[in-house]
């Protein structure tokens, strides 16, 4: 495996196996053309590390991300999380595990327009059955962390794009994941925002041992890992 390490945080020296793909392939039948997004993919993600990973478009990362974030199976291959094979799961049973597992940030944020920051912190507690107060209290908190307390009451449209992403954050917080998985979270954002935003993902991997696992295209956006692996044709290699 080819990758790139900066010096590793305590939380990510444990070497505590969170998830692991083995010999993992994704083929899409179009017609008459078998085309396979994952060819044998090998990695390991660690408790506590911040990993990135990297590739062109098509390369398979947005697949990887699939599989890793329990959004798809694969057509074989092994993906366990905390030691439990999940790639053969059912639908219903995968969105159980992204529900308690799994933290999702995305490019576009996915924001409810017609709540307010605080309701869409909430929503992912509602669907856990978690208690009314116990969830409005964990939602102002995880606001708080994000600075944006004073806006917890605004709706999307009534923030910026920055805003909108450390909303996102906080929502991927509610459940307190096993795993934060951000796809591409500065694509909708200037350089400087999404600096910021990538500055506040370091800092909560830093400070609460939060184990994040980052999709990107961008070399600068991904230096801020602790650990960068390349993906090209759907396995690992390549220059990082």
């Amino acid at each position: 495996m080819k990758e790139r390490l900066k010096k590793r945080t305590p939380h990510s020296r444990t070497r505590d196996i969170i998830i692991r793909l083995e010999n993992v392939w994704k083929t899409y039948t179009m017609g008459k053309t078998k085309v396979h997004a994952l060819r044998g993919l090998d990695l390991t993600v660690y408790r506590g590390e911040f990993l990135s990973i990297m590739g062109p478009s098509g390369s398979g990362k947005s697949t990887a991300m699939n599989m890793i974030g329990c959004l798809d199976i694969p057509t074989k291959g092994t993906i366990t999380l905390e030691g439990k094979n999940i790639a053969q799961m059912s639908e219903s049973a995968l969105a159980q595990i992204r529900g308690r597992k799994i933290g999702f940030i995305f490019q576009k944020f996915n924001l409810i327009n017609t709540l307010t920051a605080k309701q869409n912190v909430t929503l992912p507690m509602i669907f856990q059955n978690i208690p009314r107060e116990q969830r409005e209290q964990r939602a102002a908190e995880l606001l708080a962390l994000v600075n944006l307390a004073d806006r917890m009451n605004h709706r999307p449209t009534e923030l910026s794009g920055g805003q909108q992403q450390r909303v996102a954050i906080a929502r991927a917080l509610a459940l307190e994941p096993t795993v934060i998985l951000a796809d591409e979270p500065t694509g909708n954002l200037d350089s400087s925002t999404g600096e910021t935003v990538m500055e506040f993902l370091e800092k909560l991997h830093r400070e609460k041992g939060t184990t994040i696992v980052l999709v990107t295209h961008d070399e600068h956006v991904a230096a801020h890992a602790d650990r960068i692996v390349s993906l090209n044709d759907g396995r690992i290699g390549g220059r990082t």
